[in-house]
Order: C-alpha cells, then sequence, then structure tokens
C-alpha cells in the first residue's frame, strides 16, 4: 500500500471512528439529560434540540477558522489536534455534573470542526482529477458505518449506565489520536501553505472570498439544497411511516438500514464509474433528478411496500456531494483548499439544523387537525422540489463558460 493510500484509509477510518462517537452517545442521551435535569422526556428533548443547535452554531463559526489554520499550519497537526478535541469533549460531557457542563463538552466540539473540515482539505490534496469524486464518495461510506454502528454499540453500553458510551466515545477518539501520531503523513507541503487571515477566516469572509472564482457560490448552493431535502429523511421517515403505514420500530430500523444500505453501495460502487462515464456536473445531475424521484414516491406511497420500492431511487442522492465537492476542489487554488472545505463544512451545519426544523413543521402543517389538506408526505415532496431545482441549477452554472462547471471527465 502506497503512503497516499494508507493517509487516505487513516483520513476514512478517522472520519468512521468519530462519527461512531457521535453515534454512541444518541440512545443514551435523553437518560444522561434526565440524570442532570430531574426532568421528564419532553424536557429532555428541549434540551437535546438545544445541545445539537449549541454544536452546530459553533460548527458554523469556526470551521472556516479550521480550514484556513489547516491552509497555513498544514493537514496533520490541525487534524489531530481537532480528534484529541472532541476526545475532551466526550470526557467533559462524561463527567459532566450539570447540565452547563454538558453545552461546554458540544461548544468545544463545534470549535473543533470535528475532523471533517480538514479531512475534507487532506483528501482534496491526495486526489487527481481522474479519482477526486470517488475519493470524496468514500466519506459517505466511512459516515455509513458510523451511523450503523455506532447507535447499536452506544445502546448495548448503555445498559451499563448513561455516561458509559461517553467514556467509550472518549477513548475511541484518544487511541485514534495516538494512532494518527505515528501513521497520518503531512499532505500540505510548506510552499503551498498561506498566511493565516481572519478576515478570511469566517463563515462570511471565506464565502467572499471563494466568491471570486467561478461557479463556487452556485456549487455551495446545490450542496444547502441537497442537504436540505437529505435531511428530510431522518427527521421525517420515522413519522410518516408510523403515521401512514403503522410501522414498528423494528420495520422502521429495517427500512432505514435498507437506505444505508443503498447509499453506501452508491457512493462506494458507483461514483467512479459514473462520473468517469458522464462528468462531475452530470453525474451531480443524475443524482438529484433520481432522488427527487425517489422523495416523490415516499410522497404518495400508498403503501409501505411502495415506500421501500423507491429506495433504489434515493440512494442515487449519494451522487451529489462527492461530485459537487469534487468540482469545487478543482475550482480554487492548493492554498485554499482548507478554506473551501471549512465554508462547506459551515455551510452544511447551519443547513443541518435549519431542515429538521422546517420538515417537522411541514409535517405538522399538513398532519394537524386544521391542515388545510392531510399530506403526511408533504416534507418529501418538498425535498423533491428542491432536488429539481438542483438541477436547473447545475445545468445553468454548466453553460457558464466561466470555466464551465464540472469539465473534468476521465478518457
Amino acid at each position: 500500500m502506497t503512503s497516499t493510500a494508507r493517509t487516505l484509509v487513516f483520513i476514512y477510518v478517522t472520519i468512521a471512528l468519530d462519527v461512531i462517537a457521535i453515534a454512541m452517545v444518541i440512545p443514551i442521551l435523553p437518560a444522561l439529560l434526565m440524570e442532570l435535569t430531574g426532568d421528564g422526556v419532553e424536557a429532555a428533548a428541549i434540551d437535546g434540540g438545544w445541545l445539537i443547535f449549541a454544536y452546530s452554531a459553533m460548527l458554523f463559526l469556526f470551521a472556516p477558522v479550521i480550514g484556513s489554520l489547516s491552509d497555513r499550519f498544514g493537514r496533520r497537526p490541525v487534524l489531530l489536534a481537532s480528534v484529541a478535541m472532541f476526545g475532551v469533549d466526550n470526557l467533559i460531557c462524561a463527567l459532566a455534573p450539570s447540565l452547563p457542563w454538558l453545552f461546554a463538552g458540544r461548544v468545544l466540539a463545534g470549535m473543533a470542526g470535528g475532523s471533517y473540515t480538514t479531512a475534507g482539505a487532506a483528501i482534496a490534496d491526495l486526489s487527481t482529477p481522474e479519482n477526486r469524486a470517488r475519493n470524496f464518495g468514500f466519506v459517505g461510506i466511512a459516515f455509513g458505518v458510523g451511523f450503523v454502528f455506532g447507535p447499536a454499540i452506544g445502546g448495548l453500553l448503555g445498559e451499563l449506565g448513561p455516561r458509559v458510551p461517553f467514556f467509550a466515545a472518549a477513548a475511541l477518539s484518544l487511541a485514534n489520536f495516538v494512532f494518527g501520531w505515528f501513521v497520518l503523513k503531512e499532505t500540505l507541503p510548506a510552499a503551498r501553505r498561506r498566511a493565516f487571515d481572519i478576515r478570511r477566516a469566517n463563515p462570511f469572509g471565506a464565502l467572499a472570498q471563494l466568491a471570486r472564482f467561478p461557479a463556487l457560490l452556485a456549487l455551495i448552493g446545490v450542496i444547502v439544497i441537497y442537504q436540505l431535502a437529505h435531511d428530510a429523511n431522518p427527521a421525517i421517515w420515522t413519522y410518516s411511516t408510523k403515521l401512514r403505514f403503522g410501522w414498528s420500530e423494528a420495520d422502521i430500523g429495517l427500512s432505514l438500514a435498507a437506505v444505508g444500505v443503498g447509499m453506501a453501495v452508491v457512493m462506494g460502487g458507483l461514483v467512479g464509474p459514473i462520473v468517469k462515464r458522464f462528468g462531475e456536473a452530470r453525474a451531480a445531475q443524475i443524482g438529484c433528478a433520481l432522488a427527487a424521484v425517489g422523495f416523490l414516491g415516499f410522497a404518495f406511497a400508498p403503501s409501505g411496500a411502495v415506500m421501500l420500492a423507491f429506495i433504489p431511487f434515493f440512494a442515487f442522492i449519494g451522487l451529489i456531494e462527492p461530485s459537487i465537492r469534487s468540482i469545487a476542489v478543482g475550482r480554487v487554488p492548493a492554498d485554499a483548499q482548507g478554506e473551501l472545505q471549512g465554508a462547506i463544512a459551515s455551510v452544511k451545519g447551519i443547513t443541518m439544523v435549519a431542515s429538521p426544523i422546517l420538515m417537522t413543521r411541514l409535517f405538522e402543517a399538513f398532519t394537524g387537525a386544521d391542515a388545510p389538506v392531510y399530506f403526511p408526505g408533504a416534507p418529501f415532496l418538498a425535498a423533491g422540489i428542491l432536488l429539481a431545482i438542483g438541477v436547473a441549477v447545475i445545468a445553468a452554472r454548466a453553460t457558464d463558460r466561466g470555466p464551465a462547471l464540472g469539465e473534468t471527465r476521465s478518457t
């Protein structure tokens, strides 16, 4: 295995372990919140929502800082620091004597930006135009692995107490830090680094700088559209299928596992060949179009069997982000990759907060007693419309001759 391959493997493992650590605490967080506050599950749900908001808000503000720091000091020290900080965060949460300590831990985690910002920049450093989309597709597999195994491990450890998964997540992150200390190689040579500028190291400054490069704002807009649509699934799937088809928790869990497997197949096995055949922009359009068909199927499905039949269409949503990220990487110079990934992470952070709020409110508006029309599939329809807009945005920018969007193609 080459040095580049070893570094990429470490990056994917790091992302998977970080996601496992995050997902491990999901099943036990309500119990820990109730233990700390003495309140019931309803109040715990509200506190949990604020914890997510605190993390996402810090990610929005600090992801560009982390990206710019990696452009200045290199990927290795910043990535290792992020991994270590995530371990410290989980240790703080495990030992938290009160609710404010939980918030302190989540704020630190958001400020560190997880490992995703710097990991994305390192992948860009090591990729060629021919394999960029495929390499970013493997990030989706790492996320999928994390969210498949994380909740299961956390649920089992939670039987020993609500703090045990936090201790385990801290140990996992700190062990990964030690492993990375010996394995991870620097991917950004000193000659390609640049000075840190606080005026650029914030969400608005980073976006303003990136606006100098053709098509980048449109690309980031497509990522916003993708994230808003994608997050309709985790926000609504459980409620919609239970209300419409009377699915049990086991039915819901198995169906979501099928969604995860479908996306993993697309990201791991189809991104590379489809990009090679059609180019990055067309691959992103194919992903938007097929996923829109999937969402429309979810919206109007008359039975659970029909709902399941549209999962393969939805799974092609896995084409969108790797293709768009690959195009974006090719539009900025080598010394701005951290800034680019920070801006993307920042935008995704705020969108991941907005989508569940918007989609759950839409679901409530069309299922409540005063709903103008009873339509529990309304959020899925909205997601499909968003992705159709994404197809149009990509098509419009593909005709921009300034350079064109997604021209990269392997021959």
